[in-house]
């Protein structure tokens, strides 16, 4: 059982540190177009928005990739 837990360890640690990097440059673009002073209010919430809505789609998929890879479906692919 603990060879199983350090397996699935091993392999949680690249999904997530592509997902912390993805969500670190979404939340810091986000904030940034927030900040621009000479920008209508329309045009920055639309920047804003986009990129915040990648961050909640990176949530996701980090969510579900952990999922996968508990579940042992992340061999799934090599049957075919």
């Amino acid at each position: 059982m603990e060879d199983k837990n350090k397996k699935h360890a091993a392999k949680l640690v690249a999904p997530c540190i592509i997902a912390a990097l993805l969500m670190g440059y979404f939340l810091i673009y986000g904030v940034i177009v927030l900040c621009i002073p000479k920008m209508s209010g329309i045009l920055k919430f639309l920047l804003a928005v986009i990129p915040l809505a990648l961050l909640g789609v990176t949530i996701f998929v980090l969510v579900e990739r952990i999922q996968e890879i508990r579940s042992g479906e992340e061999d799934d692919l090599s049957k075919y």
